[in-house]
């Protein structure tokens, strides 16, 4: 059974680089009926925020990324400790003292001489009076897994043929000093525990993956599937680290993306497969294909995702956004017509709130200087009362008739005047809904 998980830290929002990971995962799970496991990695008492838990679901459930079964780290501390007991009576995990400065002026030590910038295992040659010693003058040390420094190597799912030489790469830090687990002991452990076979994640976890598979197999467990997809870059191939802060998915959501229009960009983004706008998840899913990604840093722009949202909205219904438009005030008998006229002429639903104040409070003419006696004569020649779908044409006519204008010279002020704007959908149809301010006659 295919069992794959999104296991993100609280410690913050999750944005649109969290996402790709989460969307992979869900994907492969759903393809292959198996479970979507949602892992909180709070294993940081201090960074992580209940307010963040409860956000990601909040977003998860918005994009209709349902889990499964959801697990916190928090409660299975006993676990990760029960694991390091085993790695340290097997000889593999090691405690060690030297300080950041100290291991900051090894590492230029090493590169001076051109070696690679690794944990010199140091702590390993202490005597144990030795380690009393440092426990007395600095307190518990870190404990550090021993890699077998022999060459690591899968075959990664985007990636393909991965060989790392452990020799290359410092014993990684499981526990820190005041007790902590950190992420590489915690995942190992989970994963291995709850059989976890498909892991997606980004392509800054390659190392990463490498000291964990031999992790995992000191502790005897299976070795998932690990495909590594590309980091998101800005549109000119800019690092967006900086501007994760501002592409959470909640800010997102509060600026009228809509879920489709994100998912169907972030399910393909980055592949050799074209960008379509999906509006079923089971489109999404059925087309999914890990090894159609690349390894290139994949541009994204956040632009991207208006026109997609504008393009999802035009397919929407009426019931579809029927509790929006009648937050706006729109008469029941006129809801239909609002939104036939509206919804090629948006880009987010809160776009609504404009064409509805227009419609229903009478727009700002906009009337050239040499339209001026024209227009004058023209609104005199408004019917009065409702307007219906007749009224445009049957009103222009007479106005022609009258004034010998055609053409743009005739419709083009007159669209000004009445809506002050230049574009917009069929006047026919916005007459209907148009309050006519009387003062403008």
């Amino acid at each position: 059974m295919t069992i794959t998980r999104f296991a993100p830290s609280p410690t913050g929002y999750i944005h649109v680089g969290n996402l790709r990971t989460a969307l992979m995962n869900y994907m492969i799970a759903r393809k292959n009926g198996g479970t979507f496991i949602l892992r909180i990695d709070d294993t940081d008492p201090i960074r992580s925020k209940e307010e963040y838990v409860d956000g990601l679901k909040e977003d998860l459930t918005w994009l209709g990324l349902h889990w499964d079964r959801v697990e916190r780290q928090s409660e299975r501390l006993e676990k990760y400790r029960e694991a390091a007991e085993k790695l340290r009576e097997m000889g593999r995990f090691y405690e060690a003292w030297e300080t950041p400065t100290e291991l900051d002026l090894k590492r230029k030590k090493q590169l001076n001489m051109g070696k690679p910038p690794v944990y010199d295992r140091a702590a390993l040659n202490l005597t144990e009076a030795e380690k009393t010693k440092l426990r007395e003058e600095r307190g518990p040390g870190v404990w550090r897994f021993r890699l077998d420094q022999e060459r690591i190597e899968w075959k990664d799912g985007i990636l393909g043929d991965i060989s790392i030489d452990a020799a290359s790469v410092s014993d990684p830090v499981l526990i820190r000093a005041d007790g902590q687990i950190l992420y590489t002991l915690a995942s190992v452990v989970d994963d291995t525990e709850m059989g976890v076979t498909n892991v997606v994640r980004g392509s800054d976890h390659v190392t990463n993956t490498a000291t964990q598979i031999q992790i995992m197999q000191a502790l005897g467990g299976a070795v998932p599937t690990f495909a590594h997809h590309s980091l998101l870059t800005g549109p000119q191939g800019e690092a967006l680290s900086k501007r994760l802060g501002v592409l959470a998915l909640r800010d997102l959501r509060e600026r009228g993306v809509q879920p489709f229009a994100l998912l169907s960009i972030m399910a393909r983004l980055g592949s050799s497969d074209p960008i379509e706008l999906r509006t079923e998840m089971k489109q999404l899913i059925d087309g999914f294909e890990i090894n159609h990604f690349g390894s290139a840093p994949t541009k994204f722009d956040v632009e991207d995702l208006f026109p997609m949202t504008s393009r999802y909205l035009q397919t929407l219904s009426l019931p579809d956004v029927a509790g929006e438009i009648k937050a706006l005030g729109v008469p029941d008998d006129k809801a239909a017509l609002f939104w036939q006229v509206t919804r090629e002429n948006i880009t987010t639903l809160q776009d609504l709130r404009g064409w509805w104040d227009m419609f229903s409070k009478g727009a700002e003419p906009m009337i050239a200087d040499e339209d001026k006696e024209f227009i004058d004569e023209a609104m005199a020649m408004l019917p009065e009362g409702e307007f219906d779908e007749t009224t445009w044409s049957t009103w222009t006519t007479a106005v022609k008739e009258k004034t010998g204008r055609k053409g743009k010279t005739l419709f083009m002020p007159l669209r000004l005047a009445l809506t002050g704007q230049a574009q917009g959908p069929e006047m026919a149809a916005v007459m209907p809904l148009l309050k006519v301010v009387k003062a403008r006659r």
